[in-house]
């Protein structure tokens, strides 16, 4: 990490009253405590912008970047406002369900989703309880907050911490008169699915997992053990039919997205038109305001669960449907929220940078490690590249020789 990092989280000392409860409670030993001053501070190497802090301060020392309270209750009530809605949809950043999914787990719980404020957060854990309180206040009259399951939360102790703040929350509302039910709680982690169809029993998935969650079995498609699956797409990156795949992500349902998507931004500008791929942890602002961030930049942003789920052949068709350059955006190995299988993602890169090394194509594609605590640095990289493209001649306008003829690319 640079040394001019620009931290992203920070603890206001004139405001600290030393009781030491983020101390106590951060899931990454990354809040130290002077025995003898009482003196807390953040070490940002280790902070992993969870916000479990933030939400536990009692005396709101901790100054946050991203998603503070009042950015969130400011969201809350415009949206509100627009949709006229009365249901705050809080979901976790990794396992926030897809649109149809998320429909299903309303309609369980009574609720029509068209009448809701989507908002969606790195981990549950970083919301207060007051900012609940403040929502209610407002005019929501439900609150449903979906959680990663416990074991898989990516910011370890996260889904736990805001179960039980909630719970807190409920009885206090029950005394204020408000219904049992007015705050809700479920359950939810994006797994990988498969297609009996297209599977051909290579097992190939099953030597990949690292969390040993497919077994084989004699004479059909394997089984995925629903308990132990992160959804991490490792096991979508071998499957040579796409008979494996994680909800969200779908191999065409990504095609889809951008395909034609290089024609378009070529017609309405003569910049290069660029395609980031960015996994869900490295980069927040990118994910939650690409038009913020890309502005200036003929550019478009995909969002992937994990390093090991940036498929190669998406970077290679990229490129092909016309992109002229593909950057991706992940963790370091030290910051990976899904640590085990890390080096396949690894193989993976070094196989797709000979690819593009022989189709003439290496200077269009970079891979960055970004972390969220470093305010600034994605803008930095981004500009970097893209003015590297800027330089490099269109694609359609580069001449090679192909077998003899003169081939446009």
């Amino acid at each position: 990490m640079s040394e001019k990092c620009l931290a992203v989280v920070n603890i206001n000392q004139d405001l600290c009253s030393k009781c030491c409860v983020c101390h106590s409670l951060c899931p990454y030993e990354a809040i130290n405590r002077d025995k003898e001053t009482g003196k807390v501070e953040i070490d940002i190497q280790k902070c992993q912008v969870c916000g479990i802090c933030y939400s536990s301060c009692p005396s709101a020392a901790i100054e946050m970047q991203y998603y503070n309270y009042d950015q969130m209750l400011d969201y809350v009530e415009s949206v509100q406002k627009q949709r006229k809605a009365d249901t705050l949809l809080m979901m976790c950043r990794g396992n926030s369900p897809s649109t149809c999914e998320m429909e299903d787990i309303l309609a369980d719980q009574g609720i029509v989703s068209g009448n809701c404020v989507p908002l969606r957060v790195p981990c549950s854990g970083r919301v207060p309880t007051d900012f609940v309180f403040k929502a209610l206040n407002s005019g929501i009259k439900n609150f449903v907050s979906i959680q990663c399951e416990d074991k898989f939360c990516r910011y370890k102790e996260g889904t736990k911490i805001s179960a039980r703040r909630l719970q807190l929350g409920k009885n206090v509302l029950e005394q204020l008169g408000f219904g049992k039910d007015v705050v809700k709680v479920v359950k939810y982690s994006r797994k990988a699915v498969w297609d009996n169809l297209k599977c051909v029993g290579c097992d190939k998935c099953v030597f990949i997992c690292p969390y040993d969650a497919i077994k084989a079995e004699a004479f059909a498609s394997p089984k995925i053990i629903q308990e132990e699956c992160v959804g991490c797409g490792a096991c979508a990156l071998v499957c040579p039919h796409q008979a494996i795949e994680v909800k969200g992500f779908e191999f065409e349902d990504v095609i889809s997205r951008y395909g034609s998507s290089a024609s378009a931004l070529k017609a309405k500008s003569k910049q290069p038109a660029l395609l980031l791929f960015v996994c869900q942890w490295s980069e927040f602002n990118a994910l939650d305001n690409p038009e913020s961030v890309l502005k200036g930049k003929n550019a478009m942003i995909l969002e992937v669960p994990c390093f090991k789920a940036m498929d190669p052949v998406q970077v290679v068709n990229a490129l092909k449907c016309g992109f002229d350059g593909v950057m991706g955006v992940v963790c370091s190995a030290e910051d990976c929220k899904l640590q085990k299988g890390r080096d396949t993602a690894e193989r993976n890169l070094g196989v797709l940078k000979d690819a593009l090394k022989k189709m003439n194509l290496h200077d269009r594609f970079e891979l960055y490690e970004i972390s969220p605590r470093c305010f600034g640095d994605f803008n930095a990289k981004l500009d970097g590249f893209y003015e590297k493209l800027k330089a490099l001649p269109r694609r359609e306008e580069i001449i090679v020789e192909a077998t003899g003829k003169r081939t446009r690319l």
